[in-house]
């Protein structure tokens, strides 16, 4: 009785957006060519969210930053954390672009979509500036170049930590302000059924109920390649970590922190069985409890491989040919910066879904398309996102430690 109070609390929202989703792609079925009256509805929403990412995305980045401590140790931590996030990050990427080219998410299905125009005659130089920078301080304004405004909040909570005292005033403002777009998107998701159902009620009644198709194949493709990376991939990672002896000590203690992610569906929920599994395994402390807890934040190999999916989908879904090395390459490189850099942020999925969709300049219409997809699939990349924190972080005590870490005393 207790778990299931305990997951109807955690999945309370997700399932009134799904149930809203159905709702509105019955009236969608019902109203078909005359459903266009709900696409107002549904844009209210969606320019609501679009107006509000970029003020909420500096502050939520530099004020994290601007309160960064800079010892030597904890530097070394986050330097391993770092890269061990980025590498497991690119490998959970790339399996999943296997799985779909193996089993592409959108066969078979035809919609009346506008592909995004000059996609494929960009040269990967040029995406890369344009990406990462803008010519003028005003174009950082826009949400367009959400990669170049992630930067230039880096640097701006760089440089407030490091005048410390005398940038305590202006850090304090970044908190702050990073307070205040919290509430205001915790109340814009209050209108998220609302919205999301109106618009698949708009586009069900205008492309069919064939689009429905592509969430059971995105459903048939991601759950296997989750529960293969948890139990195939983490199992490597640890043996890496710290041979028979951490793979055993890592599924011996696991189980408690993996079952809590599954329920709550939050990665921060799941901190405490996390630290207390980290114990049991033997990670020295001054290393779990840094790596956890940022984790649970910025550490989403459960995330990229959602990433890929939703490339996908929608690569099918606007009939675009995804293959070719440089498609795979780029495709890898977005879901590694929706699944980490962008985590982090408040309602992070969902901008790393407006990330996904404005860097391949696909229409609005693709937003609520691949936001489905992200709560349908929630529960086990919530428990992959989680578990991979206390994976990472006995991979960052064998880099620091030394082979014979789970011998030394936790400290």
């Amino acid at each position: 009785m207790k778990l299931k109070s305990v997951f109807l609390k955690s999945y309370s929202f997700s399932l009134l957006l799904i149930f809203s989703i159905i709702l509105g792609s019955l009236l969608g079925l019902v109203f078909k060519g005359r459903s266009w009256f709900f696409k107002p509805f549904g844009d209210v929403f969606l320019n609501l969210l679009f107006t509000i990412v970029v003020p909420m995305v500096f502050f939520s980045i530099s004020s994290a930053v601007a309160a960064m401590t800079d010892l030597k140790r904890l530097g070394k931590i986050l330097t391993s954390m770092i890269v061990i996030f980025v590498v497991t990050g690119i490998i959970a990427s790339a399996m999943m672009v296997v799985a779909v080219k193996i089993f592409p998410p959108a066969k078979g299905i035809t919609l009346n979509l506008n592909a995004p125009a000059n996609t494929e005659q960009l040269k990967i130089l040029e995406q890369i500036v344009k990406a990462f920078t803008v010519a003028d301080f005003n174009e950082i304004l826009s949400k367009k170049n959400m990669l170049a405004l992630i930067v230039f909040s880096i640097l701006t909570g760089l440089a407030a930590s490091a005048v410390g005292e005398k940038g305590k005033a202006f850090t304090n403002f970044l908190i702050a302000g990073n307070e205040v777009f919290s509430k205001a998107i915790s109340y814009i998701m209050f209108y998220a059924p609302i919205g999301l159902g109106a618009y698949f009620a708009y586009l069900v009644g205008m492309f069919g109920p064939q689009l429905l198709g592509s969430y059971f194949r995105a459903i048939i493709v991601y759950y296997p390649m989750a529960i293969l990376y948890f139990f195939v991939g983490f199992s490597i990672y640890v043996y890496i970590a710290g041979r028979l002896a951490a793979v055993k000590k890592f599924w011996s203690n696991i189980l408690p922190a993996s079952l809590t992610a599954w329920a709550t569906g939050s990665s921060i929920a799941t901190i405490p069985a996390n630290l207390d599994a980290a114990n049991k395994i033997g990670i020295p402390k001054d290393i779990s409890e840094v790596v956890i807890p940022i984790g649970a934040t910025a550490h989403m190999d459960g995330s990229c491989l959602a990433a890929v999916l939703k490339i996908s989908l929608l690569f099918g879904l606007f009939n675009m040919n995804f293959h070719g090395l440089g498609d795979f390459l780029t495709a890898i490189g977005v879901a590694l910066l929706a699944g980490i850099v962008v985590s982090g942020i408040p309602a992070g999925g969902m901008l790393g879904e407006i990330m996904i969709i404005t860097l391949y300049g696909f229409p609005i219409e693709a937003m609520p398309i691949i936001t489905l997809v992200g709560t349908l699939v929630d529960p086990p990349a919530t428990m992959v996102n989680s578990v991979g924190d206390n994976v990472a972080s006995m991979l960052v005590a064998r880099i620091l430690n030394g082979k014979n870490w789970m011998n030394s005393e936790n400290t």
